[in-house]
Protein backbone atom coordinates (compact mmCIF):
# COMPACT_ATOMS: atom_id res chain seq x y z
CA UNK A 1 0.00 0.00 0.00
CA UNK A 2 1.58 3.48 -1.03
CA UNK A 3 2.04 5.70 1.52
CA UNK A 4 -0.69 8.13 2.67
CA UNK A 5 -1.39 12.16 0.67
CA UNK A 6 -0.91 13.21 4.57
CA UNK A 7 2.54 11.32 5.36
CA UNK A 8 3.99 12.35 2.19
CA UNK A 9 3.35 16.40 2.72
CA UNK A 10 4.49 16.01 5.65
CA UNK A 11 8.30 14.34 4.26
CA UNK A 12 7.92 17.39 2.29
CA UNK A 13 8.11 19.63 4.68
CA UNK A 14 10.51 17.89 7.01
CA UNK A 15 13.20 17.80 3.82
CA UNK A 16 12.65 21.62 3.19
CA UNK A 17 12.30 22.64 6.86
CA UNK A 18 15.39 20.94 7.13
CA UNK A 19 17.45 22.75 3.46
CA UNK A 20 15.75 26.16 5.23
CA UNK A 21 17.62 25.70 8.95
CA UNK A 22 21.27 24.02 7.52
CA UNK A 23 21.42 26.87 5.21
CA UNK A 24 21.53 25.06 2.03
CA UNK A 25 18.24 27.25 1.16
CA UNK A 26 19.15 30.79 2.78
CA UNK A 27 16.86 33.28 4.41
CA UNK A 28 14.84 36.05 1.67
CA UNK A 29 15.61 33.50 -1.07
CA UNK A 30 12.95 32.25 -3.22
CA UNK A 31 11.79 28.74 -3.46
CA UNK A 32 11.58 27.36 -6.58
CA UNK A 33 7.55 27.18 -8.33
CA UNK A 34 4.98 24.98 -6.67
CA UNK A 35 4.83 23.32 -10.06
CA UNK A 36 9.03 23.00 -9.98
CA UNK A 37 8.51 21.41 -6.77
CA UNK A 38 5.92 19.33 -7.42
CA UNK A 39 7.99 17.53 -10.31
CA UNK A 40 10.52 17.07 -8.13
CA UNK A 41 8.68 15.37 -5.47
CA UNK A 42 6.75 13.11 -7.97
CA UNK A 43 3.60 14.65 -5.96
CA UNK A 44 0.71 16.75 -7.11
CA UNK A 45 0.28 20.19 -6.45
CA UNK A 46 -2.14 20.21 -3.70
CA UNK A 47 0.09 17.57 -1.88
CA UNK A 48 2.75 19.92 -2.55
CA UNK A 49 0.82 22.81 -1.38
CA UNK A 50 0.09 21.27 2.09
CA UNK A 51 3.67 21.08 2.37
CA UNK A 52 4.35 24.50 1.77
CA UNK A 53 1.45 25.49 3.97
CA UNK A 54 2.95 23.80 6.90
CA UNK A 55 6.62 25.66 6.97
CA UNK A 56 3.81 28.95 6.37
CA UNK A 57 2.25 27.97 9.55
CA UNK A 58 5.88 27.48 10.99
CA UNK A 59 7.14 31.45 10.31
CA UNK A 60 9.63 29.55 7.74
CA UNK A 61 8.02 30.26 4.73
CA UNK A 62 6.33 33.62 3.52
CA UNK A 63 3.77 33.52 0.34
CA UNK A 64 3.63 36.61 -1.41
CA UNK A 65 0.76 37.02 -4.15
CA UNK A 66 2.38 37.13 -7.41
CA UNK A 67 5.57 36.38 -6.18
CA UNK A 68 6.24 33.10 -4.80
CA UNK A 69 7.38 31.40 -1.62
CA UNK A 70 10.09 33.04 0.11
CA UNK A 71 12.31 31.98 3.11
CA UNK A 72 11.57 34.07 6.01
CA UNK A 73 14.35 36.28 7.34
CA UNK A 74 14.95 34.88 11.44
CA UNK A 75 12.98 38.40 13.17
CA UNK A 76 15.92 40.10 15.23
CA UNK A 77 15.46 39.47 19.06
CA UNK A 78 15.11 42.52 21.73
CA UNK A 79 16.24 42.46 25.33
CA UNK A 80 13.91 43.07 28.01
CA UNK A 81 15.57 44.15 30.97
CA UNK A 82 13.69 43.50 34.50
CA UNK A 83 13.14 45.78 37.16
CA UNK A 84 12.32 48.67 35.46
CA UNK A 85 10.24 47.12 32.19
CA UNK A 86 13.18 48.46 29.51
CA UNK A 87 13.07 47.47 26.38
CA UNK A 88 16.05 47.95 24.40
CA UNK A 89 15.93 48.03 20.94
CA UNK A 90 20.37 48.43 20.91
CA UNK A 91 20.06 45.07 21.77
CA UNK A 92 18.06 44.05 18.27
CA UNK A 93 21.57 45.84 16.52
CA UNK A 94 19.87 49.37 16.60
CA UNK A 95 16.28 48.30 15.22
CA UNK A 96 13.99 50.93 14.14
CA UNK A 97 11.74 49.78 16.67
CA UNK A 98 8.32 52.10 16.60
CA UNK A 99 5.01 51.75 19.05
CA UNK A 100 1.49 52.41 18.27
CA UNK A 101 -0.16 53.08 21.91
CA UNK A 102 -3.87 53.86 22.22
CA UNK A 103 -4.99 55.60 25.79
CA UNK A 104 -7.99 55.16 27.07
CA UNK A 105 -9.94 55.29 30.43
CA UNK A 106 -11.92 51.99 32.27
CA UNK A 107 -13.19 50.55 35.23
CA UNK A 108 -11.06 48.23 37.43
CA UNK A 109 -12.60 44.57 37.50
CA UNK A 110 -11.92 41.02 37.71
CA UNK A 111 -7.87 40.46 37.72
CA UNK A 112 -7.11 44.13 37.66
CA UNK A 113 -8.72 44.83 41.04
CA UNK A 114 -6.65 42.52 42.40
CA UNK A 115 -3.27 43.71 40.60
CA UNK A 116 -4.14 46.89 41.95
CA UNK A 117 -5.82 46.46 45.14
CA UNK A 118 -8.63 48.99 44.25
CA UNK A 119 -12.29 48.28 44.45
CA UNK A 120 -14.43 47.39 41.45
CA UNK A 121 -14.77 50.15 39.13
CA UNK A 122 -12.53 52.49 40.32
CA UNK A 123 -11.13 54.27 37.20
CA UNK A 124 -8.14 53.34 35.00
CA UNK A 125 -5.81 54.89 32.82
CA UNK A 126 -4.95 51.88 30.09
CA UNK A 127 -2.22 52.02 27.80
CA UNK A 128 -2.47 49.68 25.19
CA UNK A 129 1.11 49.77 23.37
CA UNK A 130 2.20 47.10 20.38
CA UNK A 131 5.73 47.39 18.92
CA UNK A 132 7.14 46.82 15.88
CA UNK A 133 9.93 46.59 13.73
CA UNK A 134 8.93 47.36 9.85
CA UNK A 135 5.52 45.18 9.58
CA UNK A 136 6.45 42.46 12.34
CA UNK A 137 4.97 42.87 16.19
CA UNK A 138 7.86 42.26 18.93
CA UNK A 139 5.64 42.87 21.80
CA UNK A 140 2.49 44.01 23.52
CA UNK A 141 1.75 45.67 26.46
CA UNK A 142 -1.49 46.56 28.50
CA UNK A 143 -0.58 49.30 31.25
CA UNK A 144 -2.67 50.30 34.04
CA UNK A 145 -2.56 53.60 36.62
CA UNK A 146 -4.86 54.27 39.08
CA UNK A 147 -6.55 57.46 37.45
CA UNK A 148 -5.86 59.55 39.98
CA UNK A 149 -1.83 59.00 39.45
CA UNK A 150 -1.98 59.33 35.60
CA UNK A 151 0.62 62.11 35.07
CA UNK A 152 -1.88 65.19 33.84
CA UNK A 153 -3.00 65.69 30.17
CA UNK A 154 -1.95 62.36 28.81
CA UNK A 155 -5.20 60.72 27.91
CA UNK A 156 -6.39 62.52 25.05
CA UNK A 157 -3.26 63.61 24.04
CA UNK A 158 -1.37 62.65 20.65
CA UNK A 159 0.17 59.29 21.12
CA UNK A 160 3.51 60.70 19.53
CA UNK A 161 4.47 62.36 23.01
CA UNK A 162 4.31 58.97 24.71
CA UNK A 163 6.60 57.00 21.73
CA UNK A 164 9.38 57.02 22.83
CA UNK A 165 8.59 56.26 26.76
CA UNK A 166 6.22 53.01 25.41
CA UNK A 167 8.74 52.01 22.97
CA UNK A 168 10.56 50.57 26.00
CA UNK A 169 7.24 50.01 27.89
CA UNK A 170 8.75 51.36 30.96
CA UNK A 171 7.15 52.81 33.89
CA UNK A 172 5.39 55.33 32.65
CA UNK A 173 4.19 57.00 36.31
CA UNK A 174 6.50 58.34 38.77
CA UNK A 175 9.49 56.14 39.50
CA UNK A 176 8.15 52.96 42.19
CA UNK A 177 9.86 51.85 45.45
CA UNK A 178 9.57 49.03 44.34
CA UNK A 179 8.54 47.00 41.53
CA UNK A 180 7.47 42.96 41.00
CA UNK A 181 7.14 41.19 38.22
CA UNK A 182 6.28 37.38 37.45
CA UNK A 183 7.16 35.95 34.43
CA UNK A 184 5.70 32.69 32.79
CA UNK A 185 5.75 31.34 29.27
CA UNK A 186 2.18 29.96 28.03
CA UNK A 187 0.31 29.61 24.79
CA UNK A 188 -0.91 32.86 23.17
CA UNK A 189 -4.77 34.30 23.48
CA UNK A 190 -6.93 34.15 20.50
CA UNK A 191 -6.09 37.92 20.32
CA UNK A 192 -1.98 37.73 21.71
CA UNK A 193 -1.78 35.53 18.24
CA UNK A 194 -3.81 37.66 16.38
CA UNK A 195 -2.12 41.08 17.22
CA UNK A 196 1.61 39.70 17.40
CA UNK A 197 0.94 37.46 13.63
CA UNK A 198 1.93 34.18 15.46
CA UNK A 199 0.44 30.96 15.92
CA UNK A 200 -1.39 29.89 18.70
CA UNK A 201 1.30 26.97 18.95
CA UNK A 202 3.44 29.18 19.72
CA UNK A 203 4.81 30.21 23.01
CA UNK A 204 5.08 33.43 24.55
CA UNK A 205 6.81 35.37 27.23
CA UNK A 206 4.27 36.59 29.89
CA UNK A 207 5.07 39.31 32.16
CA UNK A 208 2.87 40.61 34.83
CA UNK A 209 4.67 43.87 36.31
CA UNK A 210 3.16 45.74 39.37
CA UNK A 211 4.97 48.86 40.75
CA UNK A 212 4.38 50.12 44.12
CA UNK A 213 5.04 53.16 46.04
CA UNK A 214 6.94 53.67 49.38
CA UNK A 215 3.62 53.60 51.12
CA UNK A 216 2.85 49.95 49.63
CA UNK A 217 0.46 51.46 47.25
CA UNK A 218 -0.16 49.98 43.66
CA UNK A 219 0.92 52.62 41.05
CA UNK A 220 1.40 50.62 38.01
CA UNK A 221 0.42 47.20 36.76
CA UNK A 222 1.50 46.41 33.27
CA UNK A 223 0.74 42.97 31.26
CA UNK A 224 3.34 41.89 28.77
CA UNK A 225 3.74 39.68 26.12
CA UNK A 226 6.26 38.68 23.85
CA UNK A 227 6.87 36.01 21.18
CA UNK A 228 9.44 33.37 22.82
CA UNK A 229 11.63 33.81 20.06
CA UNK A 230 11.27 37.21 19.27
CA UNK A 231 12.77 38.17 23.23
CA UNK A 232 15.27 37.53 26.09
CA UNK A 233 14.65 38.57 29.73
CA UNK A 234 17.52 39.71 31.63
CA UNK A 235 16.58 39.93 35.47
CA UNK A 236 19.48 41.55 37.76
CA UNK A 237 19.83 41.37 41.80
CA UNK A 238 21.98 43.42 43.32
CA UNK A 239 22.87 41.93 46.76
CA UNK A 240 23.58 44.11 50.13
CA UNK A 241 26.12 43.41 51.95
CA UNK A 242 26.30 43.76 55.73
CA UNK A 243 27.90 46.46 57.18
CA UNK A 244 28.44 44.99 60.49
CA UNK A 245 29.95 41.49 58.35
CA UNK A 246 32.52 43.54 56.58
CA UNK A 247 33.48 45.62 59.66
CA UNK A 248 33.79 42.17 61.57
Amino acid sequence: MSRSVSSRHHDIADDLRRQITTGLIEPGERLPSEAGLADRYKVSTVTLRSALAALQAEGLVQKIHGKGNFVRRPGRKIMYVGGWGTLDPWTAAEAALRVTVRTNTVQANGHLTTLLKVPTGSPLAEFFCISHEGESPHGLARIYIPRDLAPAGVLGDDESSWRETATRFAVLGSPPAAVRETVCARPPTADEASALRIRSAVAVLAITRVATDTAGRVVEAALLVFPGSRVDAVFTTHLVTDERQTQG
